[in-house]
């Protein structure tokens, strides 16, 4: 009737206008159901049986076709259980940003600006390793160069080669609001990649609000071979005359039935060469259900200091996009 008709056709028009035709939007849900064991779960050690969750929701728009606005909204469980912390989850149950940034060309480079965002964010590594956990397998060992983190307001640039070359820059800075000048990075980044291999290096620098700066080399790099591909990765700190460094290797076996098998070991952190190194070792089979779940039962052992239980851990996750 003609009443429904003009339902619809308001309801039409709010559609059409009420979100631009270059906007996308993506969102995932991701549960970790597990239980870990040993002296680091609590002051006395003992067991812990947890589930956690986080929901994350991505906005993408161009205003030219070759740009990007793009802003990241997360939520997740009120608090991280020692399973999920492990995991990397993101914690607060209200829907936060977790960072703006808008990437454009300049020139034949690449440029991005924002706030909350990577400094490495327009670097790029050389590792084909999925991790499970949070921990130092992730970014193939190199999470404080290949993936250091942002602090504030970031500007990186990238310029790839056709040969498989590439090198990229970044800065970030935070403004503290009591002492105005807060801490300033930045970093540089080379890397190369061919049919079956690929070798990255960054380079980061951070006078981390003080007189005191934090130096750090990160490299990493893969070999793929025919049934798998085998990643390593090795990080070194400096502040001042302490020497730090820190490794990882892992193996990736993508066609094992119908998922793939990740396995590796690596340092818990970087250590000085007068201490005694810690590691953590993980596996996990990941198998996609649909297009749109993936299930990813795996196993971690983290070694713990002096006379302390190694910590063990096991959990699925359960990750949704949509």
């Amino acid at each position: 009737n003609s009443r429904v008709d003009g339902l619809e056709a308001r309801f039409n028009n709010f559609e059409a206008g009420g979100f631009s035709e270059t906007t996308t939007a993506s969102f995932s849900v991701d549960t970790v159901i597990g239980a870990i064991d040993g002296n680091a779960v609590g002051s006395t050690g003992g067991e812990s049986t947890s589930f956690d969750y986080q929901f994350n929701i991505g906005l993408s728009t161009s205003f030219t076709g070759e740009d990007s606005l793009d802003i990241a909204l997360d939520s997740g469980s009120a608090t991280a259980s020692p399973i999920g912390a492990k995991m990397g989850f993101d914690t607060g149950t209200s829907l936060k940003v977790d960072g703006v940034t808008y990437s454009f060309p300049l020139g034949g480079a690449s440029m991005i600006v924002g706030d909350s965002t990577d400094l490495s964010a327009a670097f790029t590594g050389a590792c084909t390793y999925s991790a499970f956990t949070d921990a130092t397998p992730d970014d193939c060992g190199t999470g404080n160069s290949m993936g250091a983190s942002g602090k504030g307001v970031t500007a990186a640039m990238s310029y790839a080669y056709d040969s498989g070359f590439s090198l990229a820059g970044g800065v970030t800075s935070v403004q503290s609001e009591i002492l105005g000048d807060g801490s300033d990075a930045f970093g540089l980044n080379a890397a190369y990649s061919a049919d079956n291999y690929g070798v990255a290096l960054a380079y980061i620098s951070d006078d981390m609000g003080s007189a005191t700066e934090k130096t750090i080399w990160g490299i990493n790099g893969y070999y793929t071979f025919d049934a798998a591909s085998l990643s390593v990765g090795f990080e070194t700190d400096t502040v001042g005359s302490t020497d730090k460094s820190g490794y990882f290797v892992g193996l990736s076996f993508p066609e094992v039935g119908p998922g793939s098998v990740n396995v590796a070991a690596a340092t818990t952190k970087t250590f000085k060469d007068s201490e005694t190194e810690l590691l953590i070792y993980e596996a996990s089979y990941s198998y996609p259900v649909n297009d749109s779940m993936t299930i990813t039962p795996g196993i971690f052992i983290e070694e713990s200091e002096g006379t302390a239980d190694d910590l063990t851990g096991i959990a699925v996750k359960t990750s949704f996009s949509f």
